[in-house]
């Protein structure tokens, strides 16, 4: 579906978006709540947490999540938005440390950074397919850095594990040839995470992750030569790129200056307010160019997870007052499944059975992004 809107329109939405062009001061804390003055809607915290730790237990018991040294694999899908979204969860709900499941994800993550020249690959050339061992471990290094750099805000002190974690990512970080400044993603084929486009998504993550990391570690001196190869590759590779990931990028913007021009904020963030849903959700499917390889049609309507991680970006932003932010967080309000606690999206892909293992692959994102929003907006 295509929304119009005028020239005029735009233009007065752009002039707004220029003034707060210069982007407010990042909150404290990781990609936790920001103290907003603006009260949001209620909606069932409880049961999006069951419903979080239900998936993140699932995950560590399936078969095909398992890897060496009795660890799992950290997920695009399920994993991240989990490990992302549960700690501010837990804190607005008053639980004192971690949930179960957490706690077992938290001690991976540590495990496998601790044992980094041991561990293998999440996935190996020998068995998935040629670059896939590098491919793997430059996507894990990078969410790693981003887990426990998130943990970090939270305790507001940058540990010595999360250091490692960052040292080696930057390990792994290309110097020369097309995605210089970037990292080798993941790529099965699967959008968003997985497929072509995903490697500016993870390079994204990697900026949000430095620029959430407490204890200035931005600053440091050791990684400033890493620093300008990676905003240099994100702004080398940003018109080539879909909304989707451009909105990644406006969401780390607002942690890790130099990676939008003021004039690119503001067409930016004309151009999301333009792919707003009548209902005032957003739709992934409008978020980039997708084609599913069954060829069954792509679901147009709003989903958790667009609307979920685009209220996000534009909170981080100071856009939390503004109407078209309103309207996004009173759609994730009204749209969190009752009693199971969880918000829908659906595969860029194949029409996927949601019965299956991978079925529900799509909510655990939606629930996670729309979790991150409505407690970013308190």
């Amino acid at each position: 579906m295509q929304h119009k809107v005028s020239i005029a329109s735009i233009a007065s939405i752009a002039l707004l978006a220029l003034a707060i062009a210069g982007g407010p001061s990042a909150p404290a804390g990781g990609v936790t709540p920001a103290a907003m003055s603006s009260p949001i809607p209620s909606w069932n915290k409880d049961a999006a947490a069951q419903y979080l730790d239900s998936r993140e237990e699932w995950w560590q018991s399936w078969p095909k999540a398992q890897r060496d040294h009795s660890t799992v694999c950290v997920s695009c899908h399920s994993v991240l938005p989990y490990a992302l979204a549960r700690p501010a969860l837990r804190r607005q709900m008053g639980q004192q440390g971690f949930a179960p499941p957490e706690r077992i994800l938290f001690d991976d993550v540590a495990k496998r950074v601790t044992l980094w020249s041991d561990v293998e690959p999440f996935y190996k050339d020998s068995k998935s397919g040629p670059t896939k061992s590098i491919e793997s471990r430059s996507t894990e290094a990078v969410l790693n850095a981003l887990i426990l750099a998130n943990y970090d805000a939270g305790n507001h002190h940058l540990t010595e594990l999360t250091r490692e974690a960052f040292a080696n990512a930057w390990a792994l970080q290309r110097h020369s040839g097309d995605n210089s400044g970037a990292w080798i993603w993941l790529n099965f084929k699967n959008a968003p995470w997985e497929s072509n486009e995903s490697e500016y998504h993870g390079a994204a993550l990697a900026a949000l992750a430095v620029g959430i990391a407490p204890d200035r570690y931005r600053d440091s001196p050791q990684i400033q030569g890493n620093l300008r190869e990676l905003r240099g590759y994100l702004r080398r590779e940003y018109p080539a790129q879909p909304l989707v990931n451009r909105i990644v990028l406006l969401w780390a913007s607002a942690r890790l200056p130099g990676l939008l021009t003021a004039r690119q904020r503001s067409t930016l963030i004309a151009s999301i307010y333009a792919a707003q849903q009548p209902d005032g959700g957003w739709s992934l499917t409008d978020l980039g160019s997708w084609k599913r390889r069954d060829d069954t049609p792509l679901v147009r309507k709003s989903d958790g997870y667009a609307t979920g991680l685009t209220v996000l970006a534009l909170e981080e932003n100071g856009m939390l007052r503004s109407a078209q932010v309103k309207r996004g967080l009173l759609w994730l309000r009204e749209n969190q499944n009752s009693p199971e606690g969880y918000w829908q999206a659906w595969s860029l892909n194949k029409q996927r059975d949601l019965s299956s293992d991978a079925g529900p692959f799509m909510d655990d994102a939606a629930t996670g992004y729309a979790v991150l929003a409505l407690e970013n907006a308190r």
